[in-house]
C-alpha cells in the first residue's frame, strides 16, 4: 500500500520517515513505480529536516592554511612571510596563537585563501582585505594606549600590541560605535591652529577616548542654541572661588546639555582641550595639561566659546583642537574664543583699572579677585600672561588634576 510522504516537523516524524526509508530501500520495486517515487521523495524531506537541524560545518581557518601547504607543497618556513618567524608558524599551526588581520591580509593575497574562512569565529565584520587599509595602524600611540588600558581583554605586552595593532585599534574605535554618527565623526577632519601641528594618530586615540567616555555620561538636559551667553560665561567663571570649582563647573555644563570630559594629552599632541559635536551634544574636552587652575578656567572657557559660536552641526566644522600655548594661532575663530574667555573671567573694564596690572602682589590679585568672585590663580595667571612672567605669584596658582583624579586614566574608570 503506497504511504503519503509528509514534511518531517518533529523527530518523532524523522524516525518514522528513515525506518520506511530502511524498508523501501530493502524491497525490489520496477524503476517508475510509485514505491520508486516514494523513495525519491522521503530521501529529499529527509535531507531538508537534517539541513535545517545539523549545524553546518564552520570553516576552520587553520585547517584551511594547512591544507594549502598540502596543496603546494608548502613547508613550515614557507610560511614566515606570513607570520613573522617560524616559531610563530608553529604557535598558529597548533593553535596557540590567533592569526592576526595583518596576517590574514598576506595569507589572502599570498596563498588566495578566502578572507571569510580566514576570519571565522572572529568579532571583525565587514572588513574588505582586498581594499587599501585606511589607516597606517603601527602609527598609533599603542604604547600609551596600552598604559592607559584601552585595549580591554588584552594581557600581551607592546611587543605583541604592534603585532595585532589592527585588531586592537578597530576594537578601541568600535567601541565609540558603528552607526553612521559614529563613523562621520572619525572622518570629520581634525581642525588644528597654530604652527605647531599635533600628530593625526595620536589626536584622534585622544579624540575617540573622549567620545567613548562623554556618551557615558547621562545629562539631564538637551543642549538649546543661545544657551551660552555672556552672562552665562561670567557665571561658570564665578564657579572658580570654590574648593571643588571645576566639578561644579561640570555639572554647570551638563545642567545646560553640555558634556565635559577630562582625557590626559598624548605625547606629541601638545594639547589643552577641544570643542566637538556629538550629533546635538556639545562636548567640551580638556587635558589638564598644565596642573594650573588659571589655565583650566581658561581652557574651559575657550572651549565653551567655540560651541556657542564656532562648531556647526551638519558640516566638517564639528571638532577643533587646542594647543593653547602656541603663539601662532591667528584664526578669527580663536581669536574671538580669546577674547571672550579672557572677557568673561576679568572684564576688560575691571583690569585696566585695577591696582595688580600695575603692581602685581598677591594682595592686589586677591582683593580683584574677592571684587569679581573668582579664584585669585585666575587673576596671577592674568598677570603672569600679560607681563610674560610666569614665575610671579606662584603661590596663588592652585592645582586642578586632584579635583579629577577619578576621571583620568583608563577608560573603564568612572567618568560622572
Amino acid at each position: 500500500m503506497k504511504q503519503q510522504v509528509r514534511v518531517i516537523k518533529t523527530q518523532h516524524d524523522y524516525d518514522v520517515a528513515i525506518a520506511r526509508l530502511s524498508a523501501l530501500m530493502d524491497e525490489e520495486f520496477t524503476p517508475g513505480s510509485s514505491k520508486e517515487a516514494e523513495l525519491e521523495l522521503l530521501a529529499l524531506v529527509i535531507e531538508s529536516y537534517e539541513r535545517s537541524k545539523i549545524e553546518p560545518v564552520k570553516p576552520d581557518p587553520i585547517e584551511a592554511i594547512l591544507f594549502r601547504m598540502d596543496q603546494q607543497n608548502l613547508k613550515k618556513k614557507d610560511l614566515i612571510p606570513y607570520f613573522g618567524s617560524l616559531s610563530k608558524v608553529s604557535e598558529i599551526l597548533s593553535r596557540k596563537r590567533s592569526l592576526s588581520l595583518a596576517m590574514i591580509r598576506k595569507l589572502h593575497s599570498g596563498l588566495n585563501i578566502p578572507a571569510e574562512v580566514l576570519i571565522a569565529g572572529s568579532d571583525e565584520v565587514g572588513i574588505d582585505f582586498d581594499a587599501e587599509l585606511q589607516y597606517e595602524y603601527s602609527k598609533f600611540p599603542l604604547k600609551e594606549m596600552l598604559e592607559r588600558g584601552y585595549f580591554a581583554g588584552f594581557a600581551g605586552d607592546l611587543k605583541q600590541a604592534k603585532e595585532y595593532a589592527e585588531d586592537l585599534v578597530r576594537k578601541f574605535m568600535r567601541g565609540i560605535g558603528s552607526d553612521s554618527t559614529s563613523l562621520a565623526l572619525l572622518r570629520a577632519p581634525l581642525h588644528q591652529n597654530g604652527s605647531r601641528l599635533m600628530d593625526d594618530y595620536a589626536l584622534l586615540t585622544w579624540r575617540i577616548a573622549v567620545l567613548s567616555k562623554a556618551r557615558r555620561q547621562k545629562i539631564p538636559n538637551s543642549y538649546v542654541e543661545g544657551t551660552i551667553t555672556v552672562d552665562w560665561l561670567r557665571d561658570l567663571a564665578k564657579l572658580s572661588r570654590f574648593e571643588q570649582g571645576p566639578r561644579l563647573a561640570q555639572e554647570f555644563l551638563a545642567d545646560s546639555g553640555i558634556i565635559l570630559v577630562i582625557e590626559e594629552h598624548f605625547k606629541k599632541t601638545y594639547l589643552d582641550g577641544a570643542a566637538m559635536l556629538d550629533g546635538d551634544v556639545p562636548i567640551v574636552a580638556l587635558t589638564l595639561r598644565h596642573d594650573r587652575l588659571d589655565n583650566f578656567w581658561f581652557a574651559l572657557l575657550h572651549e565653551c566659546v567655540h560651541v556657542q559660536k564656532h562648531l556647526k552641526k551638519g558640516t566638517a566644522h564639528v571638532f577643533i583642537a587646542d594647543n593653547l600655548d602656541d603663539k601662532t594661532r591667528s584664526s578669527e575663530e580663536e581669536r574671538e574664543a580669546d577674547d571672550c574667555a579672557r572677557e568673561a573671567l576679568i572684564p576688560s573694564a575691571e583690569w585696566d583699572n585695577a591696582a595688580v596690572k600695575a603692581m602685581p602682589t598677591a594682595e592686589n590679585a586677591i582683593a580683584l579677585a574677592n571684587k569679581l568672585r573668582i579664584h585669585p590663580a585666575i587673576v596671577a595667571g592674568r598677570v603672569c600672561y600679560e607681563t610674560n612672567n610666569w614665575r610671579i605669584l606662584n603661590n596663588l596658582k592652585g592645582e586642578v588634576r586632584k579635583v579629577f583624579e577619578n576621571q583620568l586614566g583608563s577608560l573603564q574608570a568612572h567618568t560622572s
